[in-house]
């Protein structure tokens, strides 16, 4: 398996100094991110398909091996929930496409309040064999509980879909695989920290020793893992923490200075 972990974001004013070069200029954020972290997900897209001469930006600035994941946009899941969006997906896949080799996996997160319902369920089938899994990797995110069981688990290893592991709650203990490539979002809980995010304010050391221990048993080709900041306070310490407890090829090749 090869661990490629960063943070949700690059576009982070208060990482100039701690993170970043004193002195950094909010253009120069991501080709600076891209000399000390492997990966990143694109928190941006979930607002607005970005523009295609964007994305083209976003791949001439970082190294060959730089891997971007990106999430899905609310148009789709939050205001049409997985509904009539053909053509917005087929939009946002037809510009994200762009980042080429750079793209490793797409992430569908779902509201809190999207339960499986009759309706809802068949709604998720109907999307799910939708998308082109082929072309791209998808990785589902889902905030409600009833939709954490074993038929749902299948339904993803029948598409092709992994399921995004979180720290949340209502993920406590669930730790099922559903495609050959593993995604995994450190979120933490927005009611204990706030801006700015300049250094670590919980030691959540406990809590990722039990995440290394269980990725490192799992098998696969490889993992996407992103830390918000809202984790521990300083989402690049989080990332430089959690690589020396989960040592690989892929983060030793790329560890922060911090």
């Amino acid at each position: 398996m090869k661990y490629l972990i960063g943070t949700s974001t690059w576009s982070q004013k208060d990482w100039v100094g701690n993170f970043y070069p004193p002195q950094t200029k909010p253009t120069a954020f991501l080709s600076e991110y891209a000399k000390r972290l492997p990966t990143v997900e694109i928190d941006s897209t979930f607002y607005a398909i970005p523009r295609q001469s964007v994305v083209e930006s976003w791949y001439d600035q970082t190294p060959p091996e730089f891997v971007f994941s990106a999430k899905i946009p609310r148009a789709i899941t939050h205001e049409h929930l997985l509904c009539d969006c053909s053509d917005t997906l087929r939009l946002f896949l037809n510009r994200i496409s762009r980042l080429k080799e750079k793209l490793g996996a797409l992430l569908i997160q779902l509201p809190p309040n999207f339960a499986a319902t009759l309706a809802s369920v068949e709604v998720m089938k109907s999307f799910l064999h939708s998308l082109p899994t082929s072309e791209f990797r998808f990785a589902l995110e889902v905030r409600h509980g009833s939709w954490l069981k074993e038929k749902f688990f299948d339904r993803l290893r029948l598409t092709g879909v992994a399921l995004a592991l979180t720290d949340l709650p209502v993920m406590a203990s669930i730790t099922a695989r559903t495609a050959p490539f593993m995604y995994v979002r450190w979120l933490g809980d927005r009611r204990l920290l706030s801006e700015p995010f300049t250094k670590l304010e919980l030691d959540k050391t406990a809590e990722m020793k039990e995440w290394a221990k269980l990725l490192r048993a799992q098998s696969g080709d490889v993992l996407f893992g992103y830390f918000n900041n809202h984790y521990a306070g300083h989402s690049p310490s989080s990332v430089a923490l959690f690589n020396t407890l989960l040592p690989n090829e892929s983060t030793k090749n790329k560890q922060s200075d911090l």
